[in-house]
């Protein structure tokens, strides 16, 4: 008997992947408003407040593969073809993209050629401002397995995994701060969603019964509350200074926010799936390129911004809209294209179905449920 489909993976993503794009293209009020103006403000808000899509993307990287693995035994020839898969859809993507935005930022000037450098920057996922995040996800993939294990292992640890993602977290900012243990961007700075997500693919039917509990209300006050009072203190703590706080505050109201409103965001998205299963194939074909926006999105924001130029005013809102519709529109068409036209369309763009879905219309045909959620 087939196991049920996490239908809501895809509305995850859909949601994470134009929440990306748009902290990106309203980044552009640093350099266009008034310093600490009141629309400054504003969009300093807009820009934060929206940040919690690193935290689904991890999250939903969890969430697929507990949800797949935790009842089977991973022996030696589902290793080797886990890593695989991994290594073709993730890391190569990944490479050619890391060396595309290399040669990029010598074209244009940002950086000098100096092989060097270019190969520390790529293995430290800093060739351009999106491929950290990918830097870490890698790292996830490659330290899954061990997890799992501990997960299969541990009962108390498998029931409270959430629990031991925010206590790991917080303990590695300080000993990290303390110490410097690990001179780049680590998976365990960001190991609370990444367990949360692991504890809602564990108990997945649990936790979908509880989608029209009144608690989700609770998670909904959770997230608005967290969410206003990170984004405050980020405004006075690191933008305009006019607070002082240690930074251990920041980062774990930060943290609660990205697991709660991430948490909200399932359990809002499984309601939709239950309410309206019909948007399902729809938002299905774009969520499978998700991944493909978050590589491509930067390139095509650079050219877009040459054509849609930013001013102050109420000019600067309608800008903002036309970047962000555009990217999003030329990103799909492209990688739409690539999909359909490329013979090799994953060594780009991820993890992808044999054939290209009808434009924005119904897919060609019913996909099995796959770990494609985990390629973000």
């Amino acid at each position: 008997m087939a196991r049920e489909r996490i239908e809501s993976i895809y509305f995850l993503r859909l949601f994470a992947m134009m929440m990306v794009v748009l902290v990106h293209v309203t980044a552009a009020f640093h350099s266009v408003l008034p310093y600490g103006s009141d629309a400054f403000a504003k969009y300093h808000f807009i820009n934060r407040i929206i940040r919690v899509e690193a935290g689904i993307f991890i999250m939903i990287t969890a969430m697929v593969f507990f949800y797949k693995y935790m009842e089977q035994k991973m022996d030696g020839a589902e290793l080797k073809a886990y890593y695989k898969k991994r290594a073709v859809y993730i890391v190569v993507p990944y490479l050619v993209w890391a060396v595309f935005y290399e040669a990029f930022s010598i074209y244009t000037g940002a950086v000098s050629l100096n092989f060097s450098e270019i190969g520390l920057r790529i293995l430290q996922g800093q060739s351009f401002y999106q491929l950290h995040f990918i830097f870490l996800i890698v790292q996830f993939y490659l330290f899954f397995p061990i997890i799992l294990f501990v997960a299969q292992k541990v009962p108390f640890f498998k029931k409270h995994m959430w629990l031991f993602g925010i206590g790991i977290e917080i303990g590695y900012y300080f000993l990290n701060r303390e110490f410097q243990l690990i001179p780049f961007s680590s998976f365990l700075s960001a190991l609370g969603p990444y367990l949360l997500g692991a504890w809602i693919g564990t108990y997945y039917k649990e936790q979908k019964a509880k989608i029209f509990n009144k608690s989700t209300m609770f998670w909904t006050i959770s997230a608005i509350v967290t969410g206003i009072t990170t984004v405050y203190l980020h405004y006075h703590l690191y933008t305009v200074n006019s607070l002082y706080l240690p930074g251990w505050t920041y980062l774990v109201i930060n943290m609660i926010y990205i697991m709660t409103s991430s948490y909200l965001m399932f359990r809002l998205t499984e309601i939709v799936c239950n309410k309206w299963p019909k948007l399902i194939p729809h938002v299905q074909n774009i969520a499978i390129y998700s991944f493909g926006f978050y590589l491509l999105h930067p390139f095509i924001l650079k050219v877009v911004a040459q054509f849609i130029p930013l001013s102050g005013g109420y000019w600067f809102h309608a800008g903002i809209l036309l970047r962000f519709l555009s990217t999003l529109a030329l990103c799909y068409l492209t990688i739409w294209l690539t999909h359909r036209y490329f013979p090799l369309p994953g060594l780009l763009f991820g993890k992808l179905p044999k054939r290209a879905p009808r434009f924005l219309g119904l897919p060609r045909q019913k996909e099995e449920y796959s770990d494609k959620g985990a390629s973000a």
